[in-house]
């Protein structure tokens, strides 16, 4: 993708991606942006305040979280083509991941917050949460070292129609199911992720295999790769047209297809070795052609013998190989990893924010943060990010996590710092103020 300016430094992303906002606003998202990264502990917006030296100025503060969340297709852009970009060298084609992800939130006055099921509720938890849904677009790169990473650029905030008159008319938006908000970031990325000339496929969870979805990324001319119900209303392919009959060709065929059948069916079953999760995986599968009306048309449908039953995949390209399915489907787990470190250790939904705009920035400068760690690790070496010397207990061939990943970012932000204190010339107040703060990030 070509640019009128050159690639930033890491130090200066920053600024190039607050610089979406106007002049009032951009500088203080500069700095929370560095807060975010260097704040410990509950990562509320008030930490990111006290991390980043504004705490006389937290109201204005706050104004720029909302900036942030009405500006954040703006910012997303940035954050693709200055930051993103530069890691695609070398693919042959972009690969989209799309899922939803809740965030739990507390209090009555949490503007656009709900019930929602719960897709993780462990042993003891509740089959529903209450809180916020974002459906969340993210880019799938492949690291040579660290396999496929997912890194989120841009979301929609998902309200249940019911709790919209909750909200005050001046903010409400309308209402969209989450296939829609899906489309609404599909079309977002589309014109810049076209600019490098290259198929862009897009990986889903099921619940977005939907007309409503389908159809839409066909128009964007995206290839989808989902999961596909057990009882999906299958046909087989038509047939070529009988002469003389006016009108278009055919698109489903006369037959119905019955996917428990076939997976019942004992012949047709192949074996193959395929690269699933960074490793070599032996899988049973059968494919076939089908139409299904949702895509519109044609598709390749992939079914897997797996220990625990029979599962559907199907593909909107019908030229795709079982390797290509079946790859993309494993590399969709990374959004999942990616929301799990995006809330543990990033500290998504742990804000504190009421106001639906403050809300979804928060929730986007956390998302941003995790895809600016990882972009700054990308090219670094193992034993830059992580010492395992001092845990001789630890396997020295595990690779960086992303908590490690951002120590070792921390750890290069408060040491360009500290080098700027011991320039010559500095005064007594200068130092003794870095070390305050220094130690009021450690303790």
């Amino acid at each position: 993708m070509t640019s009128s300016h050159q690639t930033p430094a890491p130090c200066q992303w920053f600024s190039r991606l607050a610089a979406a906002l106007d002049r009032r606003s951009a500088p203080r998202l500069a700095l929370l942006l560095l807060g975010a990264v260097l704040a410990r502990g509950r990562r509320t917006v008030t930490t990111w305040i006290r991390a980043a030296k504004l705490s006389g100025q937290y109201q204005s503060c706050y104004i720029a979280v909302g900036a942030a969340g009405k500006r954040a297709d703006r910012i997303a852009r940035r954050l693709l083509i200055e930051v993103v970009t530069p890691l695609l060298k070398g693919a042959t084609r972009l690969t989209l991941a799309l899922d939803d992800t809740p965030t739990k939130r507390y209090g009555p006055h949490v503007v656009g917050a709900g019930v929602h099921h719960n897709p993780t509720p462990g042993p003891a938890g509740s089959p529903y949460v209450y809180g916020h849904v974002f459906v969340v677009l993210g880019l799938l790169v492949t690291h040579k070292a660290w396999g496929t990473i997912a890194l989120p650029l841009l979301s929609r905030l998902y309200i249940r129609k019911k709790d919209l008159p909750a909200i005050d008319p001046k903010h409400r938006p309308a209402f969209r199911t989450k296939p829609e908000l899906a489309v609404e970031l599909l079309r977002w990325a589309k014109p810049w992720l076209g600019l490098l000339k290259k198929p862009i496929w897009v990986v889903a969870d099921g619940a977005y295999a939907k007309k409503e979805f389908l159809k839409p990324a066909a128009a964007l001319g995206m290839t989808v790769v989902s999961r596909l119900r057990k009882d999906a209303a299958l046909r087989s392919l038509p047939g070529p047209k009988p002469p003389g009959r006016r009108g278009p060709a055919p698109t489903y065929g006369p037959d119905v297809i019955d996917l428990a059948k076939r997976a019942g069916q004992r012949r047709g079953w192949s074996t193959d070795t395929f690269d699933l999760y960074g490793e070599k995986a032996v899988k049973r599968y059968k494919t076939f052609l089908a139409t299904w009306r949702p895509a519109g048309g044609a598709i390749r449908v992939v079914l897997v013998d797996e220990p625990t039953g029979w599962r559907a995949y199907f593909c909107t390209d019908t030229s795709a190989s079982v390797a290509d399915i079946l790859g993309m489907v494993a590399d969709r787990f990374s959004l999942e990893i990616t929301f799990r470190e995006c809330k543990q250790i990033v500290g998504a939904g742990q804000q504190q924010v009421r106001f639906i705009w403050a809300n979804i920035g928060a929730f986007h400068i956390c998302l941003w943060t995790f895809t600016l760690t990882e972009a700054w690790a990308w090219g670094r070496k193992d034993a830059e990010l992580v010492d395992r010397t001092a845990s001789p207990w630890d396997s020295m061939l595990r690779r960086p996590s992303h908590a490690d990943k951002r120590r070792a970012w921390r750890r290069e932000l408060l040491g360009e710092e500290i080098r700027a204190v011991l320039r010559p010339g500095v005064t007594d107040l200068e130092i003794l103020a870095t070390a305050d703060r220094l130690l009021s990030l450690a303790a």
